[in-house]
């Protein structure tokens, strides 16, 4: 579908929900809205635990900005598409968990809702868009089949992990002008990405652990959905493997990947730095309200990109890139670097739902 680049801003903002709200997660949605020139929180759901107060009482707030004045006093309502005040809302953002977010979400889309999902629980269907705008705006034609499909009125749209989306929009580039065959990554993952309150301070300080479940076979799946080519009411992945190793590191924010990559032809580190360099997204997506300048920024520096010092240029949204040099087992090797709660988790999810505003799915 072609995208047709709304206003920066628009007359009537669109109402949305946000499930999950009082997670890490959820209230990075609710710090991304504020302001946001489309958007407008209308109502936040939680846990029975939650439900009937007050967010800023049921919501232990994580984030260095304060609470937005407009949530602080909004109840907090169960995660059911009945409640009349969610009824408003032609959109959802769901933060919620993964082992909980699948009959939810589909509960909302049955119902009619636009559903931008972080959790995993759908990545994987045939039908729902696994999208990132940069990478593959072409995929939300899928909405059709899905809809389709299941006799929703509305629909579901899911973000990637975090470590794929970073890796998926830097091999973005490198597939389409060199071609991919294989490649070995190692992550070293922030601990905000095991959510609050996470990990033990016993279990991390000082330590690194060499297991987060379930998380490397979706850095070895979820990439070739992402880079795939529609056909047939469906997507037929990119052909390459890849072989994930991932690590819990002690960073609060920002997830770092060591990736190696063997290309179908020879292929120069000049070249690989020129085409990284020279990415950009489709013109209506990089007019987005939350579309960085550019997508992917190479440093030139030995010692970056850096945590510390990188991880909230352009608000998170950019991705990292730097040690761009020779492998000698495969072809190239370098390090990624994204920020995992932004632009890995509630940015993925916004930019996603621009997206579907500018191609007319949310009106």
């Amino acid at each position: 579908m072609e995208i047709m680049v709304k206003p920066k801003t628009l007359a009537n903002k669109i109402p949305v929900a946000i499930l999950g709200a009082t997670g890490a997660v959820g209230q990075r949605f609710v710090q991304l809205l504020e302001g946001h020139p489309w958007f407008e929180v209308s109502a936040l759901a939680a846990s029975d635990q939650s439900t009937g107060k007050a967010y800023e009482e049921a919501c232990h707030w994580l984030l260095t900005t304060p609470v937005p004045e407009k949530v602080r006093k909004m109840t907090v309502l169960p995660a059911e598409a009945g409640q009349k005040q969610v009824r408003d809302c032609r959109l959802v953002f769901s933060a919620l968990p993964s082992n909980i977010a699948g009959p939810v979400e589909a509960q909302f889309a049955q119902a009619g809702y636009a559903v931008c999902s972080n959790a995993g629980s759908h990545r994987m269907d045939a039908d729902v868009p696994l999208l990132i705008p940069e990478v593959n705006p072409d995929h939300t034609a899928l909405i059709e089949t899905q809809k389709q499909k299941r006799g929703w009125g509305g629909f579901i749209v899911a973000n990637p992990n975090c470590s794929s989306t970073q890796l998926a929009l830097v091999l973005r580039p490198l597939l389409d002008c060199f071609g991919l065959r294989k490649l070995a990554v190692v992550t070293m993952q922030a601990i905000s990405g095991a959510g609050y309150p996470g990990l033990s301070s016993f279990d991390i300080l000082g330590n690194i652990i060499p297991l987060i479940e379930g998380e490397e076979a979706k850095l070895e799946s979820e990439p070739n959905k992402l880079l795939g080519k529609l056909e047939n009411q469906g997507v037929s992945e990119a052909d390459f493997i890849t072989s994930a190793q991932c690590n819990r590191v002690a960073v609060r924010d920002g997830h770092t990947e060591c990736v190696s990559v063997e290309f179908q032809r020879r292929v120069s580190v000049e070249q690989v730095v020129e085409a990284l360099e020279n990415f950009q997204a489709d013109p209506g997506v990089m007019d987005l309200p939350s579309s960085p300048t550019r997508p992917i920024l190479v440093h030139r520096e030995a010692d970056r990109p850096q945590p510390a010092l990188d991880i909230s240029n352009a608000g998170g949204m950019v991705t990292h890139v730097g040690r761009v040099r020779p492998d000698h087992l495969l072809d190239v090797r370098f390090v990624v670097l994204g920020h995992n709660t932004v632009r890995g988790a509630a940015g993925g999810s916004l930019h996603n739902a621009e997206l579907l505003v500018s191609q007319g799915w949310i009106r």
